[in-house]
């Protein structure tokens, strides 16, 4: 009776431990589909989203996104899938997509356009609204991408400025592992073409909060809003994206690596 009563208490422990054990992201794949493979959008004024079949990485679809300016608009500029369960604080994985800008894509060295981000709610801490901490955008024909870290109330961020040198016209691949943490023992990698471009350890990669980030790709012409107006002459922008993925390899993550 003891015993049994022992081992009773021994795997309701267990259940409990277990229960607060929390796994990293769950494997996600998107061969270019929309809205099939994605848990939701944001598509914001005149953006749009679609699946296409004339413009592909791989297969037989892709996903095109498109922001339009319009000078008396002031918010802002979405057109971008959306994965909920990107990270939360202590998770480590891989995440990546391929990219091509349309072929007369114009490069402003002085305007921002962010391509994939992560980013959580909140709207109930008084000090922030949708709060995006990992970036990944182009400024010019440039590469950037960067870190958050501190509090919602005390936001601190490092940024990884020219990457690499982007061209219009044709597929890039962007594959990033991160290990999430608000302390000093997180890791944040970018590759880019197959390349690695970025290595940093031993730093804070999040900030100090454990809800859910999600992850999500597409264009955010930010610069737009920022900037409270458009640098240089091209007010349509286009973006076709495929074989997005978040996994615990590489090879999950890495477009390339699919099937046709």
């Amino acid at each position: 009776m003891v015993l049994a009563s022992f081992l009773g208490v021994a795997a309701t422990v267990l259940s409990v431990l277990a229960a607060t054990v929390r796994a990293d992201p769950p494997a996600w794949k998107n061969p270019g589909t929309y809205p099939a493979n994605t848990d939701d959008h944001n598509i914001e004024h005149l953006g749009t989203i679609q699946q296409v079949d004339n413009v592909v990485y791989k297969g037989g679809s892709a996903i095109k996104v498109t922001q339009t300016y319009d000078p008396s608009w002031t918010q802002r500029y979405h057109s971008e899938v959306v994965r909920n369960y990107g990270y939360r604080r202590g998770d480590t994985a891989f995440y990546g997509f391929a990219f091509r800008l349309s072929q007369d894509w114009q490069f402003s060295p002085a305007q921002g356009y962010n391509i994939a981000q992560w980013i959580a709610d909140f709207s109930g801490s008084g000090c922030d609204d949708w709060m995006p901490s990992s970036m990944i955008w182009l400024r010019g024909n440039q590469l950037y991408s960067r870190v958050k870290y501190g509090t919602i109330c005390d936001q601190h961020t490092t940024e990884y400025p020219a990457l690499a040198t982007v061209t219009a016209g044709e597929f890039h691949r962007v594959e990033v592992q991160a290990k999430w943490t608000s302390d000093s023992t997180g890791f944040y990698k970018i590759w880019f073409d197959g390349a690695k471009v970025l290595e940093k350890y031993n730093i804070a990669t999040t900030i100090a909060d454990d809800r859910t980030f999600s992850f999500r790709v597409g264009l955010y012409a930010n610069g737009w809003h920022d900037d409270k107006g458009m640098k240089g002459t091209q007010p349509f922008r286009q973006i076709w994206y495929d074989n997005l993925a978040i996994g615990s390899t590489f090879a999950d993550a890495d477009p390339a690596q699919w099937g046709d």
